[in-house]
């Protein structure tokens, strides 16, 4: 096991995060769902409908793959999956009309508190050596297990870099954008910020946020003042960024339509360069034709200092719904895919599992930078609730187009803290 290996299984270890308040409590199940063990016989066919945001592993049959081999543990039971391309924002229309399939995701901007509402408590058996087991947790109860953990940094293409002259790995902000303006004239899209998906751009806003401080409870402390957005602190930083890149035209021409799907093969071929995004789309961009040794993973810089943070974070959490007719069935497959299906892996996540070792060969370049790594901590429900109040979807990407679109973006910062202002009011009262 080499040094980089070493560091880590380190920094594996040491991701789990506790939190008081949530004793273990075995999950409760409704009477009339008789337990399934695994390789009983139904009684007649059951189909598992399951909602993701993996529309991709659905299209290319890595899911229908989990699906067979779940069939072959449980006989009897059909796997369907629906992919929703915007998960963030259409699954909150679904809360409202509880049309939730039997397994999904949990939405992200929801209080712990009100995931009663909606979901299944999951037994204890399944958060056994299980980082982040608290994090969808409420009066002693879990709903929601994560599917993996990621960190977030620049995804790049070496040959692309090559190509356009690119000897050093930026380490500072000015260097980033001096590579980018090299991309530029070898005419490679420099950085592809997939402006019209919406969502990929909440790594442009709270997730960059919530680390480059260096203050894991950033986001959380936004509570204690009526104006959380201003030009100069870490919101006015980031938003920034992404107008220096998009005026000094190193972004994708095609900002207005959702090229999700393309931008992939644009940076598998190097056509484009550099994604801002999590480490589990380096499979994705393996897949869409990459090499794998022809793709680099390295912390953003975001500033012209020498400390760098970098985020740890559990990714999308999993979950049974409550009007689920099959909720131990729907459990098992909860279980199966967190555990035995492969998912981690193909998705190129580092492991929940607090015994499993990464994967991913990217992670040892990424760790070489000695970033500091900076533990997620839970959005506390003040936070949500203010933000629900005032009608603003943290981790959905659309304020953050909003912004960038502004043309003036102090006076679109002074919108929104008067909306933050009033909901905190309303919620104290």
């Amino acid at each position: 096991m080499n040094k980089y290996t070493c560091m880590l299984v380190l920094v594996v270890l040491l991701c789990g995060i506790g939190f008081t308040g949530c004793q273990k409590s075995p999950g409760n199940h409704d009477a009339e769902t008789e337990p399934t063990s695994k390789g009983e016989q139904v009684d007649s066919e059951v189909i598992l409908n399951v909602l993701t945001n993996r529309v991709d592993l659905i299209e290319n049959g890595v899911f229908q793959k989990y699906a067979d081999r779940f069939a072959e543990l449980h006989p009897g039971v059909t796997v369907k999956f629906e992919g929703l391309t915007n998960y963030a924002s259409d699954i909150m229309v679904r809360l409202s009309t509880r049309n939730l399939g039997d397994v999904l995701l949990l939405p992200n901007n929801i209080k712990n508190e009100d995931l009663p509402d909606y979901f299944e408590p999951l037994s204890d058996s399944l958060f056994e050596h299980i980082h982040f087991a608290d994090f969808k947790a409420h009066a002693g109860l879990r709903f929601g297990i994560a599917t993996g953990a990621s960190t977030t940094g620049i995804v790049y293409n070496k040959e692309a870099f090559k190509r356009a002259g690119i000897k050093d790995i930026p380490t500072t902000l000015e260097q980033f954008y001096a590579a980018c303006e090299q991309l530029k004239k070898a005419g490679i899209v420099p950085v592809y910020l997939n402006y019209g998906a919406q969502w990929p751009l909440m790594t442009w806003g709270e997730d960059l946020v919530s680390y480059m401080t260096g203050d894991a409870d950033y986001l959380n402390s936004m509570v204690n003042t009526d104006e959380p957005w201003t030009i100069g602190n870490a919101w006015g930083q980031a938003i920034a960024i992404v107008k220096t890149l998009i005026d000094r035209g190193y972004v994708e021409k095609q900002l207005l339509s959702n090229q999700w799907e393309t931008s992939k093969t644009e940076l598998a071929g190097g056509r484009a360069a550099m994604y801002l995004m999590g480490n589990w789309v380096i499979n994705q961009v393996i897949t869409a034709g990459a090499k794998s040794e022809n793709i680099g993973f390295f912390p953003f810089p975001y500033d012209n200092s020498e400390k760098r943070y970098a985020p740890l974070s559990p990714d999308w959490f999993v979950g049974v719904s409550k009007f689920s007719a099959n909720k131990q069935l729907a459990e098992d497959w909860v279980e199966f895919f967190v555990n035995e299906s492969g998912y981690v892996d193909d998705s190129g996540f580092l492991p929940v599992l607090e015994n499993k070792q990464p994967s991913l060969p990217q992670f040892k370049q990424f760790l070489s930078f000695n970033s500091e790594f900076l533990e997620r901590r839970v959005p506390n429900d003040q936070l949500l609730e203010i933000a629900n109040t005032a009608q603003i979807a943290f981790w959905s990407g659309d304020y953050i187009q909003e912004w960038i679109a502004a043309p003036d973006l102090q006076e679109v910062f002074n919108q929104y803290n008067e909306r933050w202002k009033k909901a905190r009011t309303i919620t104290k009262s």
